[in-house]
C-alpha cells in the first residue's frame, strides 16, 4: 500500500439525523460533555459571513503548501460533506481560494475546514458556506502531491476519521466520532438545556452563587476579614 499517497473511495458517514441535531447545539456545550479534551486548534477560525458547520468528514491530508488532493476531494465530495484538510498548520501557502470554494458550493458541500491557510478572504467572507482556516496567505499552492483522502487525519490534537461528525460555530470546531455521536449529543442536549435554565435564572436575578464559597473552602482558600 502506498502510504502517504493513496485515496480511499468509500466509507460510512454519520447518520443525517445526528447532523441536524448537532447543528442546533453550541460547539462549547458539545466540547464540555467531551471533557474539553479534544478540539481543533484555536487558530482555526470561521472566515465566512454566517452559518453553522455540520456534516460528515471527508478527510484530506496534504503536504504543506500543496493542494492536489483537495482538488480531487472536491470532485469526490457528496452533498452535505465537510471537507477537512490536514495541511500541517502551515501558513506560507494558501490551500484554497474562491475558485475552489465555488466548486464546493456547486457540489453542495456543507463546508470546508483547513488546518492551514486560505486566500481570497474578501470573497469568502461574503459567502454563507462555512469555511474555517488557521490563517490567510496570498501565496498560492503547488499541485504535486503527495497526500491522502479517506484516511484518519489530525488537526492538532483532534483526530478525525472519515465519516465522523464535524461541528463548527464562532467558538471553533469539534469532531464527534460517528460511532458515539448519538451518545455525545444526548449529553450535550442536557448540558444545553441546563445552561438555558441557568441563563433564565440569572437574568431574573435569582442566581445562587453559594457553590463558589463552598468550592473555595474545600480547596483550602483562606478568608480574611
Amino acid at each position: 500500500m502506498a502510504e502517504g499517497f493513496r485515496i480511499k473511495e468509500s466509507w460510512d458517514r454519520v447518520n443525517p439525523d445526528l447532523i441536524a441535531r448537532a447543528a442546533k447545539l453550541p460547539v462549547s456545550n458539545i466540547s464540555d460533555v467531551m471533557n474539553r479534551h479534544t478540539g481543533a486548534p484555536a487558530s482555526m477560525r470561521p472566515r465566512h459571513r454566517q452559518g453553522v458547520l455540520a456534516g460528515p468528514a471527508l478527510t484530506v491530508s496534504v503536504r504543506p503548501g500543496d493542494n492536489l488532493m483537495l482538488h480531487k476531494a472536491l470532485v469526490m465530495a457528496q452533498p452535505g460533506d465537510v471537507i477537512v484538510v490536514d495541511a500541517g498548520g502551515a501558513l506560507d501557502n494558501a490551500i484554497m481560494g474562491e475558485l475552489m470554494l465555488a466548486r464546493g458550493v456547486f457540489s453542495k458541500i456543507a463546508g470546508v475546514a483547513i488546518w492551514g491557510a486560505i486566500r481570497d478572504l474578501d470573497s469568502i467572507s461574503k459567502q454563507d458556506v462555512p469555511v474555517f482556516s488557521s490563517g490567510i496567505s496570498h501565496r498560492g499552492p503547488y499541485k504535486d502531491g503527495p497526500g491522502e483522502i479517506g484516511f484518519p487525519i489530525a488537526l492538532g490534537n483532534m483526530t478525525v476519521n472519515p465519516g465522523d461528525l464535524i461541528v463548527g460555530d464562532w467558538d471553533g470546531l469539534v469532531c464527534l466520532p460517528k460511532d458515539s455521536a448519538a451518545e455525545i449529543l444526548d449529553r450535550a442536549d442536557k448540558k444545553h438545556a441546563g445552561e438555558e435554565r441557568q441563563y433564565q435564572t440569572t437574568i431574573e436575578g435569582k442566581y445562587n452563587g453559594d457553590w463558589i464559597d463552598k468550592n473555595l473552602k474545600e480547596l483550602g482558600c483562606e478568608f480574611i476579614a
